[in-house]
């Protein structure tokens, strides 16, 4: 049986408390301390947080030291954009797998999502998002293009807790989308098609949050 490392260990932990925005951007990332809550020495610590900054999720400065990385804008739009080519890909390599109970399940978490229109719950919209989109992805036979993916929804939840909080209308547009993708894999339509309308899915998002942006500006 394979065993997990204390630095896969720390990598895992700190990973999960920078995208539930237990530790927000700007966030004092130091060694002892973590070392200690996790009964290990700083070194897999240490191995953690270049992982982790070589992900940008996390910046180093001289005298300071690491440091959850800030929000930033053209981060934000770089990461949708990632996220959108390499989620698109692994939507498209999946549709062949998918079972009628994996897009059943799909369609499920879709209808949960609708019932929170009318009574929004940006938090609870966002964690059925992420479900949502992964029982559509996960089956990628592509690892290396599933670990983009993996590393882009990280990257993307610590740059913002959620998209939706910022631009609530995006929502009812956005579950429209879902059913669209859903509609193309249940008639196993090109793939080209499945992966531009998943990746195009994601980048309306960001669109969206850009334009509400530049209103809030005015």
């Amino acid at each position: 049986m394979k065993t997990t490392s204390k630095s896969e260990l720390a990598y895992g932990w700190l990973r999960e408390r920078i995208a539930r925005h237990e530790y927000g951007p700007g966030y004092r990332l130091v060694l002892a301390e973590i070392a200690g809550a996790l009964d290990m020495s700083v070194v897999p610590v240490r191995e953690a947080i270049r992982r982790l900054e070589a992900e940008r999720l996390v910046t180093f400065e001289r005298n300071v030291g690491a440091r959850v990385a800030m929000v930033d804008q053209n981060e934000y739009v770089h990461a949708m954009q990632t996220l959108g080519v390499v989620e698109g890909v692994a939507t498209a390599l999946s549709a062949p797998g998918l079972t009628e109970e994996d897009i059943a399940k799909a369609r499920r978490v879709n209808e949960r999502m609708i019932t929170l229109l009318d009574h929004f719950d940006a938090h609870e919209f966002t964690a059925l998002n992420q479900q949502f989109h992964a029982l559509l992805f996960e089956c990628c036979p592509n690892p290396q293009i599933l670990d983009l993916v993996h590393q882009g929804w990280t990257r993307l939840s610590g740059l913002r807790d959620s998209t939706f909080a910022f631009v609530p209308d995006r929502a009812h547009r956005s579950v429209e989308e879902h059913e669209e993708i859903l509609r193309l894999i249940s008639e196993k339509a090109d793939p080209l098609d499945i992966e531009f309308a998943a990746r195009n899915h994601r980048w309306a998002t960001m669109q969206a949050f850009l334009d509400a942006r530049e209103r809030a500006k005015r």
